[in-house]
């Protein structure tokens, strides 16, 4: 019951985040200068947008199945696919909740062993949620990288003026990143020497050894090799929608500054943005991308909420979309307990 009524505490309280943020978000917004705007979008660029984002799902999904095949050699896309899609239609609504309606999806369509079992288990499922996170977290540090080195006359200025900015301003770049390598192999060392003191530092040494498991653990996989790929192509389907988006509203004064080559820092700052789980991103990802398009580029902040409302909201429908599909596959065009 307690565990219950937290749980109801703090979908009200990151919901009522959500309405503050997006309040603080558009109330700053000219909406006659909004809807000009919408007028002159290039909506090819966005319907363009919309399929990349379909296929991102897709791709994921695809993704997602090489880590069940192992336990189920008989598991489809179509079994990952619906699982992914429906998991992102109930995180719009309820933040996390899609990963365990996503995992019970593939549970309940896993064929049964000889001792009747379900081949994937929700631990076994679940565990394929963890590696699924972590590439996504490596990757985001690899995209930071590039960011940092490619970006950092533009970015760098942008941060200086952040919360921050007092110290970085006056650090090199690489001795922030020495640092910060110090600071994590120092951490792994002490998690190391503590791991059997007590059970704190042994559950944070198990979520360590988790982490490189998961990271690992495409190696061990037939045609490993194919994971990298597809994660290398999801990301690449990310900065394609940001590119889409940009070339979308060159038309509007304001947004001319941009290049394609800044879709790279953009689609950082809106995927960092997910970190704050309110319902389905709203507020959140506006308030974190248009005040990058503000702090780094000029774009006053009401302005460049166009930019954000036209990203989330293409992500949000492909999410609704392809989520609803998947649900109607599931209820009326498939056979239950199917892979």
């Amino acid at each position: 019951m307690q565990k219950k009524t937290a749980n109801i505490l703090s979908y009200v309280f990151w919901t009522a985040l959500a309405v503050v943020l997006v309040w603080l978000s558009v109330r700053s917004i000219d909406w006659k200068q909004f809807a000009e705007a919408m007028t002159r979008c290039r909506w090819e660029w966005i319907a363009l947008a919309f399929v990349a984002a379909i296929a991102v799902f897709y791709i994921r999904a695809m993704r997602w199945r090489m880590q069940l095949l192992p336990f189920d050699e008989k598991s489809s896309v179509r079994t990952s696919f619906n699982a992914y899609n429906i998991c992102m239609l109930v995180n719009l609504i309820l933040p996390r909740v899609g990963e365990v309606v996503r995992c019970g999806y593939v549970v309940r369509h896993s064929r049964a062993d000889e001792n009747g079992k379900r081949r994937i288990t929700l631990d076994k499922a679940l565990g394929t949620m963890v590696v699924d996170r972590v590439w996504d977290i490596l990757s985001l540090a690899i995209i930071a990288l590039l960011v940092a080195f490619t970006m950092w006359e533009q970015s760098g200025s942008f941060f200086k003026d952040s919360l921050f900015g007092a110290v970085l301003g006056k650090m090199n770049l690489l001795w922030i990143l020495l640092g910060c390598l110090v600071l994590a192999a120092a951490f792994l060392y002490l998690a190391w020497r503590l791991r059997n003191r007590n059970r704190f530092w042994t559950k944070v040494w198990d979520v360590i050894k988790g982490m490189r498991d998961g990271v690992l653990s495409c190696l061990h996989m037939r045609h490993g090799w194919l994971f990298i790929v597809y994660t290398v192509l999801i990301w690449v389907l990310y900065w394609l929608m940001c590119v889409c988006a940009i070339k979308a509203v060159q038309d509007i004064e304001a947004f001319a500054v941009l290049k394609p080559s800044d879709a790279l820092f953009i689609m950082f700052a809106g995927s960092v943005s997910s970190i704050i789980p309110v319902p389905g991103g709203f507020g959140a990802y506006h308030a974190v991308v248009a005040g990058v398009l503000d702090g780094i580029w000029g774009i006053p902040f009401g302005t460049a909420m166009i930019f954000a409302t036209l990203t989330h909201e293409t992500q949000v429908i492909a999410t609704a979309v392809t989520g609803i599909w998947s649900y109607l596959d599931e209820s009326f065009f498939r056979k239950k307990n199917s892979c």
